[in-house]
């Protein structure tokens, strides 16, 4: 519903038409990027010139459709999957905005003005009132924002997370606000701001702009980043995961796929895959699994030792911080001064001695190395990322 589908709607025809042989201009503010020659192009090879005259509602609709298959196969690439998807058409075609529209009007918390109809948010806490339904009769977007949060917690939701983009930062005081003007509690729903990411490549931004085209595609970076060593996908989360969701991030495409101490992800991966070798070496040298899973952890002093055991041991409480605070970036950090941690001990202590008065200590040490690696592979784990047992 809205605007924008209504534009992606006749920018499509007008590329349908176009391979027709029918030249018309992309609509002010359309879209032009290539992905609508394709959805064009198969109409066209289903339907040959048929659709000639239908009605740019059908054009939007297969885009929808077009675009929302495409974007769950990307999200399955990522390892995101949603259990519910709610269109924003339902909203239009239930009669659940006009409704909100009205209740709002009934309380006295909407009124019209030079053709519009407009939110009195001032009565509400804030600074001016907003248009909520334009001179047009399309509703602005905080109109179905609005409407859509009345009918989830009508629902009986009891916890709401929003995510807006940062484009969007002045919308959602004014969405709570005619929430609450509908006489609902919104205490319950915390608001996330997520700042953009810039792509960096060979040190140049790459510059990106949706309606004329001009963007790289999650599918693109998943497979530019994907190396012999890490699956793209396991770039791709590990670094959005590095920096909170209100913190700008500049992605350096050149540094995802560098397999260097620099590399986070690579970091983190190999100190798990550099645990996995220590572990197959030490299996080869007299020391199976089941023969370290007794080793004395008493006789571990050294600082390097005592140290990464110090940090496995925060794990719960991160976990718990991370999700109270909505803050999953927590484990990658985490993920990654304990991979330092790790690598320090590997650098400071002799894990697997052959001298026999050592053996002792060396089953202690390789215990500590197992519980190491269940640690780091949890929190890589958590964060939908792979933990290599080579690299």
């Amino acid at each position: 519903g809205g605007r924008q589908m209504r534009l992606l709607g006749e920018s499509l025809r007008v590329r349908y038409l176009e391979l027709l042989g029918q030249s018309n201009p992309i609509p002010q503010d359309g879209y032009q990027g290539d992905y609508l020659r394709w959805v064009a192009a198969a109409l066209v090879a289903e339907h040959g010139d048929s659709l000639a005259e239908v009605n740019n509602d059908y054009f939007r609709k297969r885009a929808e459709l077009s675009i929302f298959a495409n974007i769950r196969a990307t999200l399955a690439r990522l390892g995101v999957d949603f259990d519910v998807y709610y269109n924003e058409l339902d909203l239009y075609e239930s009669g659940k905005i006009n409704a909100a529209v009205q209740a709002l009007s009934t309380s006295g918390y909407a009124y019209q003005k030079d053709g519009a109809t407009w939110l009195r948010a001032t009565d509400l806490g804030l600074k001016q009132d907003r248009v909520i339904i334009k001179s047009s009769g399309e509703p602005t977007y905080r109109m179905p924002d609005i409407a859509y949060h009345v009918d989830k917690l009508r629902r009986g939701f009891e916890y709401i997370v929003d995510i807006f983009g940062a484009d969007h930062h002045a919308t959602w005081p004014d969405v709570l606000a005619g929430v609450r003007a509908l006489g609902y509690d919104t205490s319950a729903i915390q608001v996330i701001i997520h700042q953009f990411i810039t792509l960096m490549r060979e040190g140049q931004e790459v510059k990106m702009s949706t309606r004329r085209g001009e963007f790289v595609t999650i599918d693109t970076l998943l497979d530019e980043l994907t190396t012999p060593s890490i699956p793209g996908r396991d770039v791709m989360r590990f670094t959005l995961l590095t920096r909170s969701a209100d913190s700008s991030m500049i992605f350096d495409l050149d540094l995802a796929v560098k397999e260097s101490s620099e590399n986070p992800v690579y970091y983190v991966q190999y100190g798990h895959a550099r645990i996995c070798a220590i572990l197959r070496k030490a299996a080869t040298e007299g020391f199976p699994p089941d023969d370290y899973a007794g080793g004395d952890l008493s006789l571990l002093g050294h600082p390097a030792e005592l140290r990464l055991l110090r940090k496995m041991m925060e794990l719960p409480e991160v976990i718990a911080d991370a999700a109270a605070q909505l803050a999953p970036q927590q484990l990658s950090h985490y993920a990654q001064g304990l991979a330092s941690d790790f690598h320090a001990f590997y650098r400071d202590c002799q894990v697997v001695s052959t001298v026999p008065a050592e053996r002792e200590l060396t089953r202690a040490r390789l215990r500590l190395v197992e519980a190491a690696r269940i640690v780091l592979a949890r929190a890589l784990g958590l964060m939908g990322v792979t933990a290599p047992e080579q690299m």
